[in-house]
């Protein structure tokens, strides 16, 4: 192997290490904003939403989390339009999950 090959691989193993650097700067700045806006939300969310209606959609979260994500996504954006008077209780969540999930079908098969 050459001096010149050698000087090549390196500068192609430096360039590589390069990109990698960056690739990882760039994961990180975005998990560094994902969490912020987690936070974000998480604090409307405690102004927003009574214990027990917290509790509930901390529930929702640990069976279905993109749809609890989807649910926060509305009540944060219901408080920022200025929509909400007051702390969303329990059953007004119940209420809003109810208008948010179609009802379910049944299908009763008979065999005769």
């Amino acid at each position: 192997m050459g001096d010149d090959e050698l000087a090549a691989l390196r500068r192609r193993r430096m360039a590589e290490l390069q990109r990698q650097t960056a690739d990882q700067q760039v994961m990180e700045e975005e998990l560094r904003r994902q969490q912020e806006t987690d936070a974000q939300i998480h604090l409307v969310l405690m102004q927003i939403l009574e214990p027990e209606a917290r509790e509930r959609l901390n529930n929702i979260r640990l069976t279905k989390p993109e749809f609890a994500r989807a649910i926060e996504q509305q009540l944060v954006l219901l408080a920022q339009s200025g929509r909400l008077k007051q702390k969303i209780t329990d059953a007004q969540l119940k209420e809003l999950l109810r208008q948010i999930i179609p009802a379910k079908k049944e299908f009763n098969i008979r065999r005769g």
